[in-house]
């Protein structure tokens, strides 16, 4: 794989103001505490490794739906100096970095199918696949949660949805894992072979499973993925293998992390989890918060087409751009008391932040939140004395962050 220093960035314009240049080191301890020291005085700091962050929440939904911010291309990984193999390709043939008909024609053959209605169909079939997952270790009295329970059931969901062999999951998921160290600011050099080298698994994964529905059609998603596809003629043999790959990393990696989160978040808070166990109607409020509170994905990735103005900063035409939803969703203008966790609170928007917004908004939203709120049912339903002997530690500021171990213990 060759590789090459990214362009100098143009410099951002401010026009009252010395825009503060982050750098990694001032997010190493608290991220949330760098962008709150910023967010009052800045509505956008830049980063050195060249890109820039808006950091308040009606900044954020505003250019979300802006036309001049575009989805990134292959400008991430030329910034990191990734210029071509399974890394580059994947943001190259992907739907998450196309723009306009593009994305339009990689996006649509998946619209149908993860579409709320449909994705509501599969809830009792998430609620069963969670208390079979609680029934595994239940009688032991304790787990390491992340490797047990979060990894494994979205990593069944999609599986099931895709009509991928449940065997497969420990090889995909590992391979999930080590492909999103790349979709991150703080990525270390050594993490990019890692992450090309799982992303060419994944392709070549992907690669065996259409090859296998061409020979032997099934009655599955990928059987009727293939058929709508080349019915429709719009889609290369790449574009098809990398949108597979996006959906295989995109259901198992993001929700995973939330999974943690939110039961974390909760049982540091006993009051607040034992009110979800006295009262399921609560549950809604208990996952939107948790992931307004710490979000699995902590921003988004967009382009600026042309100069764009920010409250007085002017970002120029070709500048990669992330709208923080880790900072906005903390954002004193929206949120009362933002530092606390408070399942509670009134939510002030419609839509929630963490799943993007305009054309690119998640389309794995709904299952997402079904996953999420069935998961916690199931726990809270099954073992209301949960307590937290080791809690996670979750890392990174931009893109997908990551989670460590987290132990759980119960009275048998």
């Amino acid at each position: 794989m060759q590789t090459r220093p990214g362009d100098a960035p143009t410099a951002l314009i401010s026009a009252d103001r010395d825009l503060p240049v982050l750098t990694e080191e001032q997010f190493s301890d608290d991220p949330h505490a760098t962008f709150r020291s910023y967010r009052a005085d800045h509505p956008v700091v830049a980063h050195e490794a060249g890109s820039c962050f808006v950091l308040r929440l009606g900044d954020i939904e505003r250019l979300s739906k802006d036309p001049r911010l575009g989805a990134t291309g292959t400008a991430f990984p030329k910034m990191l100096g990734v210029v071509d193999g399974a890394l580059f390709e994947n943001f190259e043939y992907g739907m998450l970095t196309a723009n306009g008909d593009v994305h339009r024609r990689r996006r649509a053959p998946f619209s149908r199918t993860f579409a709320a209605r449909t994705m509501a169909e599969l809830r009792p079939l998430i609620r069963q696949a969670a208390e079979g997952l609680i029934e595994e270790w239940h009688a032991a009295g304790r787990v390491e949660f992340v490797e047990h329970f979060a990894s494994r059931l979205p990593a069944l969901v999609i599986s099931d949805i895709l009509g991928l062999p449940r065997a497969d999951i420990p090889t995909f998921t590992r391979h999930v894992y080590d492909a999103t160290r790349f979709i991150s600011l703080s990525v270390r050099p050594e993490d990019i072979p890692v992450a090309e080298e799982a992303t060419r698994q994944l392709l070549e994964y992907a690669k065996t499973m259409l090859d296998d529905r061409r020979r032997q059609p099934r009655d599955d998603f990928l059987s009727r993925f293939l058929a709508a596809a080349d019915e429709a003629g719009e889609l290369s043999p790449l574009e098809m293998l990398y949108q597979i790959v996006q959906l295989i990393i995109g259901g198992t990696d993001t929700t995973r992390v939330a999974i943690v989160m939110q039961v974390s978040l909760l049982l540091q808070h006993q009051e607040q989890w034992d009110a979800v166990c006295r009262d399921a109607a609560l549950i809604p409020a208990a996952v939107a918060e948790s992931l307004r509170y710490e979000p699995s994905v902590a921003s988004t990735g967009r382009m600026s087409a042309e100069d764009i103005e920010v409250d007085g900063v002017v970002i120029p035409a070709g500048r990669l751009i992330a709208l923080s939803a880790m900072s906005g969703m903390r954002d004193e203008r929206v949120y009362a008391d933002p530092d606390v966790f408070d399942i509670h609170r009134t939510v002030p928007t419609r839509l929630h932040p963490v799943f993007g917004g305009g054309a690119h908004r998640c389309i794995g939203e709904a299952l997402a939140r079904i996953e999420l709120e069935e998961s916690l049912g199931a726990l809270a339903a099954a073992i209301p004395q949960l307590r937290l002997e080791v809690a996670p530690t979750i890392r990174g500021y931009t893109g997908i962050r990551r989670v460590d171990h987290m132990h759980l213990s119960w009275r048998v």
